[in-house]
């Protein structure tokens, strides 16, 4: 095999191989007389099918499965006698070949790729992180458990000799069918019947619940709303509706109080152990933001550290996936506010910038797991299948075995296991000062002044 270096730039090479037409040719009569020990053909005895009969019939399939295999062959050499890591599949582009049943020619391809980078590690004893600790006040446990009175509180109808000749007051509950229209024409989504609705309440478009006080039972009432824009519909977005309303009966909130019962109705023995299931579950919450703002701190500070050239093919794709990503949001109504007055040239700049970074951490991150023999276990991999399986109740073997099955799909159940490993082996070596600091603190953007 001849194997020229007709490219080396910064991470990128290019290579032209010839594989000579012997070496091909022994590798293709190998394999027709392997067929022909097994095949089954009219008039010759099983497994005595002469070669030229072979060559015949099947010479061209089988000499394209042989070139296929010499380029993966000669390419896997060339990469490793060299000890070269690419950053991502090597272009391969054959110049000559000869697919015909005759004389075979020699093979001749070009190999493009660009390299990993070569890393070098920052000293992680001299990073210097702040991890935030917040601890549950009683009151959050109160607010907490107040929420989940209000959301199990019970509704009764208000007699009609109590309501008198008055209407719907705020606070208190209609019971409605509607139906939506805008220039006239029905919209869909925009009908129901025995809704229930709080009078001022949230959760409708602006200004509905509001035009609901004083409506009484067997009341036909018309009220005019704008939706918002962006708005979950983008064919609604900033349309001004209006909605004939049929009022039914009028209820009130009966509060449900913040005890025993309430406790026993979720499940829980008593409200004492109901306060100490919620303490748990929110200092868990607290915890887990306290760790994905280190994360971040960390990750800022290892982009600080380390400055090395990233494959563009890696930052390309990167760019691509997030680029995807902004023009699927932008159809439907999703756009960052610091991005709607931006143009699209600003915008691939910064996000470009954006993908250089990820892609330069994501190297960092494997070249310190490889550096430090960090890797994922099959136990972490079947923890990680079996509670991604839970997500689909009654088709869990089906998930487990998809995922099984297709390498890059387990893929992305590993990266996230290994990304963790990797942080954790860093912050055990970075230098961490905790700091306790109120639930407010711990939640606000380190980006907000």
């Amino acid at each position: 095999m001849q194997v020229t270096e007709t490219l080396s730039e910064g991470l990128k090479r290019g290579f032209t191989v010839v594989v000579p037409a012997a070496d091909i040719e022994t590798r293709r009569v190998a394999r027709l007389t392997d067929l022909g020990r097994t095949l089954r053909l009219p008039g010759f005895r099983p497994g005595k099918v002469p070669l030229p009969v072979v060559r015949q019939r099947y010479g061209t399939a089988v000499t394209a499965e042989v070139l296929e295999e010499s380029v993966n062959r000669a390419t896997q050499q060339v990469l490793s006698e060299r000890g070269l890591r690419p950053a991502m599949q090597p272009k391969v582009d054959v110049i000559s070949k000869d697919l015909g049943l005759g004389t075979v020619a020699d093979l001749e391809f070009n190999i493009e790729l660009e390299l990993l980078p070569e890393i070098e590690l920052p000293d992680f004893a001299a990073i210097a992180l702040t991890r935030m600790k917040a601890e549950v006040a009683d009151d959050t446990v109160d607010k907490t458990l107040g929420d989940i009175a209000t959301r199990n509180r019970a509704y009764e109808d208000i007699p009609p000799d109590e309501l008198g000749e008055r209407g719907a007051a705020k606070g208190e509950m209609v019971v409605v069918d509607y139906i939506g229209r805008i220039d006239g024409t029905e919209f869909a989504g925009g009908n129901a019947n025995d809704v229930t609705i709080e009078v001022g309440g949230e959760g409708f478009i602006p200004g509905f619940t509001d035009q609901l006080e004083g409506l009484r039972p067997g009341e036909t009432r018309n009220i005019d709303a704008t939706f918002p824009d962006p708005y979950q519909a983008p064919d609604l977005a900033g349309k001004a509706a209006r909605f004939e309303i049929a009022a039914k009966k009028i209820q009130r909130v009966v509060p449900t109080p913040v005890d025993d019962a309430l406790a026993q109705k979720l499940g829980v023995a008593s409200l004492d152990e109901l306060r100490r299931n919620l303490t748990r579950r929110i200092q868990i919450e607290y915890d887990q933001l306290a760790r994905l703002r280190l994360k971040r701190e960390l990750l800022d500070r290892l982009a600080e550290l380390v400055s090395f050239a990233v494959p563009q093919t890696m930052v390309d794709t990167e760019f691509d996936q997030i680029w995807q990503r902004l023009e699927a949001d932008r159809k439907e109504g999703r756009v960052e506010d610091d991005d709607k007055d931006k143009d699209d040239d600003t915008l691939r700049a910064e996000y470009r910038a954006i993908a250089e970074r990820r892609v330069r951490l994501g190297l960092l991150l494997a070249e310190i797991g490889r550096s430090n023999n960090i890797t994922v276990s099959p136990d972490e991999m079947m923890r990680a299948m079996q509670t991604e399986a839970a997500r689909f109740p009654g088709q869990e073997a089906a998930v487990i075995d998809f995922f099984r099955k297709n390498p890059r799909s387990a893929d992305t159940l590993r990266g996230p296991i290994f990304e963790d490993k990797v942080i954790d082996f860093v912050l055990e070596l970075a230098k961490t000062t905790e700091q306790v600091v109120t639930p407010e603190e711990l939640a606000k953007d380190p980006g907000v002044a």
